[in-house]
């Protein structure tokens, strides 16, 4: 058995004896999913040898390639809380690989450091109320004027992943040369972390979605993540593997969710005979199976784009879009099969797959609307021609 192989078994053995009875505490028993149970969960992840696979060696993690990352990460993702209590979970996914690949070392060692071994959560803020930016980040409102002593930032954000709780965010704000990034610390004054905002996703995210202001927010010249005005270019290194993470995760709750059903309706019986031998039952079943298998070979496919051509290459970014606008609508759709497949139990959360359905909703908007994907993905495909 390869190395890869045995951590698989190992993150599916965990996810069984550790993660998934948490996880009935928190859909069912109202549990809080704060950073009390993460600590906890992580803890028993690094003592089981499953802990950081997308963090280096040096900060505690398992130095895995992209394409090590979805076999181990579709494992983590049986339960809703596996991908976080491993540390894959968003944004410190992205974070992780934003600040190794641009933070400078001194920025690494205050930062990266403690985020790769699951000391402290981040978050990352561009998403703003309108007229800011969105899915279209060009929109962006927030500003930072320069200073003797560093920058001043100014701006609100929202669907700021993580605020609450965050060690530090990394803030996206327009200079006079571009958008830029800034690592502000939890600390700062001029850094206010307002509401939680009441999403449908609330079970995986400690720290919720926030809405966050930056308000004469003072901050020195060691702070700029990068360089001054390529805030956007360079954030684009966090953007596939992130996209890429989110499909690995959620990839292995569809495939959880495939097999509580067939547990399901293979020991429940209507008509006289168990559900499972009913043929419009076996194409849902079928239908899941193909949704899965596509998915899974999508996602692996990019995974090898990815370690052999850079997550900032053309190729990369397009077979990104591409996974992940097909396997958020499949895990939906798998998703949805789950829940009606269960029958009248399907709704109800003591099943789980009702609770599963309703936190991967968000999966088609974030980190890019499926409609956005696909105007950009049309937009690569044409431009070849012409």
């Amino acid at each position: 058995m390869s190395a890869v192989a045995e951590l698989v078994e190992q993150t599916k053995q965990f996810v069984i004896d550790h993660v998934i009875p948490v996880e009935r505490e928190v859909v069912v028993d109202g549990r809080v999913t704060d950073d009390a149970l993460r600590l906890d969960l992580q803890k028993k992840a690094k003592a089981a040898g499953v802990f950081g696979p997308l963090s280096d060696p040096r900060y505690g993690g398992l130095g895995l390639d992209t394409r090590g990352q979805a076999r181990v990460l579709e494992a983590a993702g049986a339960s809703l809380l596996g991908p976080l209590a491993v540390n894959a979970w968003a944004p410190d996914d992205g974070n992780i690989h934003l600040l190794a690949h641009v933070a400078n070392p001194e920025q690494q060692e205050r930062y990266l450091a403690p985020l790769a071994a699951g000391d402290v959560r981040s978050a990352i803020a561009l998403t703003e109320p309108a007229p800011g930016a969105g899915a279209d980040p060009r929109m962006l409102q927030t500003n930072a004027q320069e200073t003797d002593n560093g920058w001043i930032i100014n701006g609100a954000k929202h669907f700021t992943t993580g605020a609450r709780g965050a060690a530090f965010i990394i803030c996206v704000a327009m200079t006079t040369d571009g958008p830029t990034m800034f690592l502000v610390d939890e600390n700062n004054p001029g850094l206010r972390v307002g509401r939680r905002m009441p999403t449908l996703d609330h079970t995986s995210a400690p720290g919720g979605h926030c809405e966050v202001d930056f308000v004469d927010c003072e901050v020195p010249d060691s702070a700029v993540l990068g360089e001054v005005g390529r805030g956007l270019e360079l954030a684009q290194v966090r953007l596939a593997p992130s996209r890429l993470t989110f499909c690995m995760n959620w990839l292995g709750l569809a495939v959880r969710a495939q097999q509580l059903t067939i547990d399901h309706i293979t020991h429940r019986s209507s008509f006289g005979v168990p559900i499972a031998e009913h043929g419009l039952a076996q194409g849902l079943i079928a239908d899941n199976e193909i949704d899965i298998a596509a998915a899974r070979s999508l996602v692996r496919s990019v995974a090898e784009t990815i370690d052999l051509q850079g997550p900032t290459s053309a190729q990369a970014r397009h077979e990104t879009s591409i996974a992940k606008t097909f396997v958020s609508e499949a895990v939906w759709r798998i998703l949805d099969r789950a829940v009606q497949l269960h029958g009248g139990l399907g709704v109800c959360e003591d099943h789980l797959v009702a609770r599963f359905l309703v936190e991967a909703r968000a999966f088609r908007i974030y980190e890019g609307p499926s409609e956005v994907l696909r105007w950009s993905i049309a937009r690569r495909v044409l431009r070849g021609p012409r």
